[in-house]
């Protein structure tokens, strides 16, 4: 419909679908889709998080040869962001959901392995053959056995992501239960926002992935110093003109002030002060007085004079007092 020509034209549903459409998604995600998703934070707003879970990486390669006896390949596939919610709806079974507790933040974070590897690593650690694919029964819940070797996978995990996060804090990544049912490993609510990083770990002809997912809620302590382009930055902030300000700050003018005496008096005998009034002050030849700058008391000395000018011996540092 169009109204008149001094009106703004009036819309139909057809025609607020179009606007709302997203052509250049060819019609996977529609306009309001987007809008909703312009919500998250992009990881790549924490530069920082790359260089830890390169560390992580460099890390896990070499415990888990110690710890499974075999050649051990860990690569990171990708780092994004996304709603936890979406994520536990997403979660393919089965796997195992082992959920984290970052003592030092006071916040959770969630580990997954997927079936691949739970079955590539209880294969290895029990002696399985090399070249030889890993035996799955599908439809089966995990085995005490199962579920007793994944924790300690989880834990050797856990330790080196502790170490990979010490250059930024130190922190210690303590695990505290294993779920293999999403709905039982919910740490956030659904709508926050995540940061989703996958782990590839090979083992010759056998493997699977690691899901590593943080809350921004649990990366909020730290989140100034992942925010950092490379370690030691300093935001900003530079040594130079730091010391050229020193330098100029000690040749700042300042006026002082010196208080002889104070008094408080009425509102309505200050009124009917007039010309030829007098004020007597309390102070004495003997009786110190107070240097100010603005309203602040920096010291205290006794007045006197030097040649034809009068003169203050100062004799104590109030600022000093003040503090102790």
């Amino acid at each position: 419909m169009t109204a008149g020509n001094d009106e703004p034209p009036i819309l139909d549903q057809a025609e607020i679908d179009a606007l709302l459409a997203d052509a250049a998604d060819g019609g996977k995600g529609g306009g309001l889709e987007r809008i909703v998703s312009a919500g998250l934070v992009a990881y790549e707003r924490l530069p920082m998080l790359e260089i830890v879970f390169d560390r992580l990486v460099r890390a896990m390669s070499g415990s888990l040869r110690n710890f499974t006896s075999d050649n051990v390949d860990v690569s990171l596939e990708g780092m994004v962001s996304l709603r936890f919610g979406d994520y536990l709806g997403g979660v393919p079974q089965p796997a195992m959901l082992a959920v984290f507790k970052v003592e030092e933040w006071d916040n959770y974070g969630l580990l997954v392995a997927d079936s691949a590897l739970i079955y590539s690593v209880v294969d290895v650690l029990l002696g399985g053959r090399r070249g030889t694919a890993a035996m799955r029964i599908e439809g089966r819940s995990y085995t005490s056995i199962e579920r007793a070797l994944v924790e300690r996978l989880v834990a050797v995990v856990l330790e080196d992501l502790s170490e990979a996060f010490q250059p930024v804090s130190p922190v210690r990544f303590r695990f505290e239960r294993l779920e293999t049912n999403p709905r039982f490993a919910a740490i956030s609510r659904a709508s926050n926002a995540c940061v989703l990083s996958r782990f590839r770990v090979d083992m010759e002809d056998r493997g699977g992935k690691i899901e590593l997912l943080l809350p921004y809620a649990t990366l909020e302590p730290v989140r100034e110093t992942l925010l950092q382009q490379f370690m030691g930055e300093k935001l900003g902030r530079d040594s130079i003109w730091e010391t050229h300000l020193a330098e100029e700050l000690r040749l700042t003018d300042l006026t002082l002030d010196v208080v002889l005496d104070e008094q408080t008096m009425p509102l309505s005998s200050v009124l009917s002060l007039r010309r030829g009034d007098r004020i007597t002050l309390g102070a004495t030849p003997e009786t110190p007085v107070k240097l100010r700058c603005n309203d602040v008391a920096l010291f205290e000395g006794d007045l006197g004079r030097r040649k034809d000018r009068l003169a203050v011996r100062i004799t104590r540092e109030l600022r000093e007092a003040a503090e102790a």
